[in-house]
């Protein structure tokens, strides 16, 4: 660390050359001392905590924020409006960073997001809360990228390997301090402060980074995609909605899920034509002429529709097939979670002291097929131990590629387009997530509502109409029945642990598609992609050589 100090260049130095010769966009910019450099990068992992730690912590206070506003079959929006609001601007912040400089975005990020908590906070009705959700979304989407941005900018790939691996630690500790903090918060003093919490930490945030966090500025004079913005926006929300209604709350050919299926796929298509007229796009098309960068989305697309598009049903089988409760299986998640912050964390160093990250996502997916082979073998008589070991094979298959692909998508992109290239691919992974949640809840509902009436309605037990058990009907079944109705539910789920494998073997294949360019270091700039109009392959080697 200190030795790497040592060598970075004198920050204000390259303000100064950069506003006497114009500006050196493809020159990473990094603060003087060790100590500054902690600081900045610390201060920039508090904003990513308090970003994740809001889609954990409110879980808990949710029975409460119920009690105090009603709003019974509304709850479920107050997390998922967080997450819209977050996805569906993740790449219009990263664009706008790109165009107008990234402190500068990021700030205008942490000040929604603060405001965003505040009128949550002050809430009087789940309706007011459901759309100050929306908005505190809105800044998280804009902290989080824009933290992976100017990480991107203040290091080159290779050196910022070690600062990308801050990433997993932050998730791990909101994974788990969330839960537990929205408790506590909840108890003590009341549900409004699992949101006000985040207002000193939030300002204190601002108040360092102020100080201490020093960019080149970007253009001034700039042409907003409006049209590009408005349409992505239109087709992130209605994906989203259209993963979380089809087949759960609507059936797939209902009027709602088939006109929400169309307008997506018009919005998806009408953006993709304004991309190609549009000055400055949201989602520069020329980016997927660089084979790394549209391999590497295509993998995060994968590992997000067979890594946590599976998570919620791994919890789901822990409970229903091994018949764990709620705290049983709450430990064996947590130990999947520090499977995949482990697994990240340490890729990331291997990759920052070797400079490549060629076989991390062919691992994973490996691991991925493996764990969804061993899966499909177990049921009811699989023991716990057994169990633990398949669920942290799949946290460590999520671990692998995490950071991994991050860094494979930074060092594609020139100065100008890290926003844009961090956008993209982290978009594509949400929409996998989201996407995979509603297609494994397809599969999983048909097989299980065929296997209840064949293998319990004969029995005499009562099964609704939408081929479901109610949590009164299964506390009075008998012994043996339980044990058939444990079966049931190891069936249904087999078929989905079946479909996850060739999944993964896909995604195999585009890993080994996966060009092995070694990280650019600030000396050591990495070997350019044959493309003509791959103008951000790499970072400009002759602003590294000025270093």
């Amino acid at each position: 660390m200190h030795r790497t100090a040592a060598s970075l260049l004198d920050y204000k130095g390259f303000l100064m050359a950069s506003r006497s010769s114009g500006p050196a966009l493809d020159a990473p910019a990094v603060p003087a001392s060790s100590a500054k450099t902690n600081a900045v990068v610390l201060t920039l992992m508090v904003a990513v905590f308090l970003s994740l730690l809001d889609t954990q912590i409110v879980a808990t206070a949710l029975p409460r924020v119920v009690s105090d506003l009603g709003g019974l079959d509304q709850f479920a929006w107050v997390t998922t409006g967080y997450l819209i609001g977050g996805s569906a601007t993740v790449p219009v912040f990263g664009k706008l960073g790109d165009l107008f400089g990234r402190k500068r975005v990021f700030m205008a990020s942490i000040t929604v997001f603060l405001l965003g908590s505040t009128l949550c906070g002050l809430a009087q009705t789940m309706s007011q809360l459901i759309a100050f959700r929306v908005l505190q979304g809105i800044g998280s989407g804009g902290l989080f990228i824009c933290v992976l941005a100017i990480i991107g900018e203040m290091f080159s790939p290779r050196e910022g390997a070690r600062y990308y691996g801050w990433f997993s630690l932050t998730f791990g500790a909101a994974s788990l301090a969330g839960p537990t903090l929205g408790g506590i918060l909840t108890e003590l003093a009341n549900w409004r402060w699992v949101f006000f919490i985040n207002l000193p930490v939030g300002a204190l945030v601002l108040l360092v980074l102020c100080s201490t966090l020093y960019l080149p500025a970007r253009r001034q004079k700039a042409h907003i995609d409006y049209m590009g913005v408005f349409l992505l926006v239109l087709a992130i929300v209605g994906l989203n909605l259209l993963a979380g209604w089809a087949g759960v709350k609507y059936d797939w050919s209902s009027p709602v899920i088939l006109c929400l299926a169309a307008g997506s796929v018009v919005a998806v298509a009408l953006f993709i034509l304004s991309q190609r007229r549009a000055l400055d796009p949201v989602i520069p098309l020329r980016l997927f002429t660089n084979r790394t960068f549209t391999t590497v989305v295509i993998i995060g697309f994968i590992s997000g529709f067979v890594g946590l598009g599976l998570l919620n049903y791994l919890v789901l089988w822990l409970q229903t097939v091994l018949t764990l409760d709620v705290q049983e299986s709450g430990f064996v998640l947590t130990a999947m979670m520090l499977a995949v912050v482990l697994a990240s964390y340490l890729s990331s160093k291997v990759i920052g002291y070797t400079g490549s990250y060629r076989w991390f996502p062919v691992l994973s997916m490996v691991v991925f097929a493996v764990a969804a082979v061993l899966f499909s073998t177990a049921g009811p008589s699989t023991s716990l131990s057994l169990a633990v070991v398949y669920m942290l094979l799949f946290g460590v298959a999520g671990g692998l590629n995490s950071q991994a692909l991050s860094l494979a998508a930074r060092n594609t992109a020139s100065m100008r387009d890290i926003g844009a290239v961090q956008g993209t691919a982290t978009l594509m992974r949400q929409l996998g997530t989201a996407l995979g949640v509603s297609f494994f809840a397809a599969v999983m509902t048909s097989r299980l509502g065929t296997g209840l009436h064949d293998r319990l309605g004969k029995s005499g037990v009562d099964i609704d109409k939408d081929g479901s058990l109610s949590p009164e009907i299964v506390g009075k079944l008998s012994a043996p029945l339980r044990l058939e109705l444990a079966g049931v539910y190891a069936d249904s789920f087999r078929v989905i642990f079946y479909a996850v494998i060739p999944i993964a073997l896909i995604g195999l294949v585009a890993s080994f598609l996966l060009k092995d360019i070694k990280l650019a270091g600030r000396h050591a700039p990495a070997e350019p992609e044959t493309s003509s109009a791959d103008e951000g392959a790499v970072l400009g080697s002759a602003a590294r050589g000025n270093s």
